[in-house]
């Protein structure tokens, strides 16, 4: 059994604590041991104690409870732990507390106060909290120092920069404790606090001047710094390789490699000073390291190879400026650098160029470079106090334009005889003008031009730029009869200017072409004539008239070619084209044959294609095409019933278009009928009234054509019948009036068909004998379509 019993009881005695609940009901000599102050008793099974408890003096008891169970002895244990109160005051563990801090502390503890309380630590009641009450004196400032509330640290403020110990060497410090976490019925006491303060040696080391390539032996001290305070640590931070710069425990810094001036010629190095735990204990201090200069960089050019150019009549002038650098200390004379040529190929001539000692300028010191090598590559170096090294500059003497072309022949070229039928791009003759100055450069090429003689751009020059080589050119096709020679005169020059010299009469040249006759065909005036001539018209009327001519003025004969019907002719001299019959348009609308015009003098000849567009005449009516003899309307009247009537015009467009379907004028026809077109070619016939009665009718209705005047035709049409519910014709239709009988119909069928069998053949023969176009196809085989 384990229960709690607080400590420090003031109430009436026995004091009763628990109920031993786990006591049999027939028990017996029920006896408590473990009690050596004879606190604790047992009385009818409830545990007592005779006094207060102390949790300070003994915190808890073990007891033992034992009794009689028949004639067995048996017991349990019993803990009582007693449960503390806030009955103790917190105390300070040391009467006189004493610290020092020392300048340049940062905001670290420098001290740490202690407190003891004799409560139960694992409760509020031993739960400390510390506080700064008064510091004494208040100089500079009355906020010098802080404490931490629950360690007990004390350290300095941001305004315990102005520490000084010339001015004020010790302070006191009164503080406080309080247990119950600092609550306001806490107990607490007061103590006393003495800071020395002390002076300090961390400073920043004078800066230290090191030569690079210090020979050694390494490591060498260079400077040292000290914390005269508590035990610290040093480290080293800065922009500098890892272990270049090392410091001791003793505070010594030292240089672990050779330096390079070059590479970094200053260190800035931060010297950290730490507390074991690595908390910094104070701001870093700096030391400077500056790396002293050695001659040990030889100048260099920023490039191995350089590139110039110099014209050849260049004199006494500079060309190139090279300058080398050298990485050592600028303010020294190890960067002072002379320079001199040293080599130059070829060799000769000699006191071509020179080199300016100090400047590195490089000129040309010969009056001019006319006659030299085209090209030159010169040595030169560059030298300070001990070291060297060189480049090359490679010059090109650049060619100027100091030579004029001029032609190998100097006056005359030809003459040149080319015949009049010569092809276009004829090459008349070759030509060269050479130049002295370097082949293949602009001073080199030569441009050509005519200066006369070809005004109207007969011929054109062709120039080889790799030879410089001139052909002339026919541009044009030549006629002897227009022009029959040419005098040309060229001149050649250089694309640039001339630097010395001119051009004069070397420089120009003068060609003569003759144009040899040649017999020539006739020459007509259009490639393709067009005539139109009305269908009916009177034959004899002049509907073209072919036009030539023949360069070499012969006579010229005309003939036509593919005019197989011979329906026109052309005058043999005259190129008059005339009809010889009168045409018919539905026949055939066009024809195209072929005008040949033959030179009197030569078989040379020239054609020409003619066609001839007949204009159409309105000399055909419009007919009903199909058989309408079985086709019937029912009465009473169906809805949209009706006929599809078709029509037919030979002639044209213009004049057979549209056809226009119309009703007699007559009351009864118009009240009985109905006529809706459907398109140019098409229209519908319908009863225009619900009943009528059955019977074969007459329908009188004119269809004309769209010319002026219309043709006419004039049609009669069908049958009307009592249909059954599918729309059938419930009686045979009556024959209309002149309508044929079977027996005349099958006798006139079999009449036709031999006919048609006559004509067949017939057809067949004059289709081998003068095949032609095949006809448009009949207008009624085309399916309908209605014009929307």
């Amino acid at each position: 059994v384990k229960i709690g019993v607080p400590e420090n009881y003031d109430g009436i005695f026995p004091w009763y604590l628990t109920k031993l609940q786990s006591l049999p009901s027939n028990y017996s000599d029920l006896v408590v041991t473990g009690d050596d102050e004879g606190i604790f008793g047992v009385d009818a099974q409830f545990l007592y104690a005779l006094k207060p408890l102390d949790r300070e003096k003994q915190p808890s008891y073990s007891l033992q409870v034992s009794f009689r169970l028949s004639v067995h002895h048996q017991s349990f244990n019993v803990e009582v732990c007693v449960i503390d109160k806030n009955d103790n005051v917190p105390t300070f563990i040391e009467e006189s507390m004493r610290g020092s801090v020392q300048l340049g502390l940062l905001k670290i503890p420098f001290m740490q106060v202690e407190a003891l309380d004799r409560d139960d630590r694992n409760s509020p009641h031993a739960e400390l909290r510390f506080s700064l009450m008064e510091q004494t004196p208040r100089i500079p400032s009355s906020q010098m120092f802080s404490i931490d509330s629950v360690t007990g640290e004390v350290s300095l403020t941001e305004e315990a920069s102005t520490l000084d110990p010339e001015m004020c060497g010790r302070y006191k410090l009164s503080v406080m404790v309080k247990d119950m976490a600092g609550r306001a019925d806490a107990f607490f006491s007061t103590g006393i606090v003495t800071v020395e303060v002390t002076g300090n040696t961390w400073a920043s080391p004078d800066p230290v001047r090191l030569q690079e390539n210090l020979p050694g032996p390494y490591p060498i001290p260079i400077s040292q710094v000290k914390w005269s305070g508590s035990q610290a640590e040093y480290g080293l931070e800065g922009e500098f390789p890892e272990m270049l710069f090392t410091i001791s425990r003793e505070g010594v810094i030292y240089l672990n490699a050779p330096l390079d001036r070059e590479t970094q010629d200053q260190f800035q190095i931060n010297i950290v000073v730490e507390r074991p735990d690595g908390r910094e204990i104070a701001k870093p201090v700096e030391l400077r390291v500056m790396v002293g200069d050695a001659n040990d960089n030889r100048p260099t050019f920023p490039q191995a190879q350089y590139h110039t150019v110099v014209k050849e009549l260049a004199a006494r002038t500079e060309i190139l400026t090279v300058q080398a650098a050298d990485n050592d200390d600028p303010k020294t004379d190890n960067v002072r650098i002379f320079y001199r040529l040293v080599g130059q190929i070829p060799e000769s001539p000699r006191a071509l160029f020179r080199v300016d000692r100090d400047s590195g300028v490089i000129s040309v010191q010969a009056d001019s470079m006319e006659g030299t090598a085209p090209q030159y590559t010169l040595t030169i170096t560059a030298e300070d106090a001990k070291l060297n090294s060189s480049c090359t500059v490679v010059v090109t003497v650049q060619d100027e334009n100091n030579n004029p072309p001029v032609f190998s022949q100097h006056e005359q070229y030809g003459p040149f005889h080319i015949p009049e039928d010569a092809l276009v791009g004829t090459t008349v003759t070759a030509m060269l003008a050479r130049d002295a100055d370097v082949r293949g450069g602009d001073s080199w090429q030569v441009d050509y031009r005519l200066e006369s003689g070809n005004e109207e751009e007969v011929f054109s020059l062709v120039t080889d730029k790799q030879t410089n080589e001139l052909s002339l050119v026919l541009s044009k096709v030549l006629d002897f009869e227009r022009e029959s020679e040419y005098i040309l005169v060229l001149s050649a020059q250089n694309p640039v200017a001339l630097v010395r010299g001119r051009y004069g009469p070397a420089s120009t040249a003068t060609v003569s072409i003759y144009v040899d006759d040649v017999n020539e065909g006739p020459i007509l005036s259009q490639s393709h004539y067009e005539a139109t001539v009305r269908e009916g018209e009177e034959p004899g009327r002049v509907i073209a008239t072919i036009r030539g001519y023949d360069p070499d003025s012969h006579p010229i004969r005309y003939s036509l070619q593919g005019d197989t019907k011979k329906y026109f002719s052309i005058g043999k001299y005259s190129g008059e084209l005339k009809t010889v019959q009168a045409l018919d348009r539905e026949e055939n609308s066009t024809y195209t044959m072929e005008v040949i015009a033959v030179d009197g003098n030569s078989s040379l000849s020239a054609s020409t294609l003619v066609t001839v567009h007949i204009l159409d005449v309105n000399d055909n009516s419009p007919v009903l095409v199909g058989d309408y003899s079985w086709k019937y309307l029912c009465t009473p009247r169906l809805e949209d019933q009706a006929l599809v009537l078709a029509s037919r015009d030979s002639d044209g467009p213009q004049h057979g278009g549209r056809l226009n379907f119309s009703l007699r004028s007559d009351a009864t026809v118009r009240r009985n009928w109905k006529l809706t077109p459907i398109n140019d070619t098409h229209t519908n016939l319908s009863l225009n009234i619900p009943y009528l009665p059955p019977d074969v009718y007459t329908v009188p209705f004119t269809i004309s054509d769209s010319s002026s005047p219309p043709r006419s035709t004039f049609i009669n049409l069908p049958t009307v019948c009592p249909c059954n519910v599918r729309g059938n014709c419930k009686m045979a239709a009556k024959q209309l009036e002149g309508m044929p009988t079977i027996q005349s119909a099958v006798g006139i069928l079999l009449g036709t068909f031999a006919v048609i069998v006559i004509l067949i053949v017939v057809f067949v023969r004059l289709s081998y004998q003068n095949p032609k176009e095949p006809s448009k196809t009949n207008q009624e085989r085309v399916p309908l379509k209605i014009s929307i």
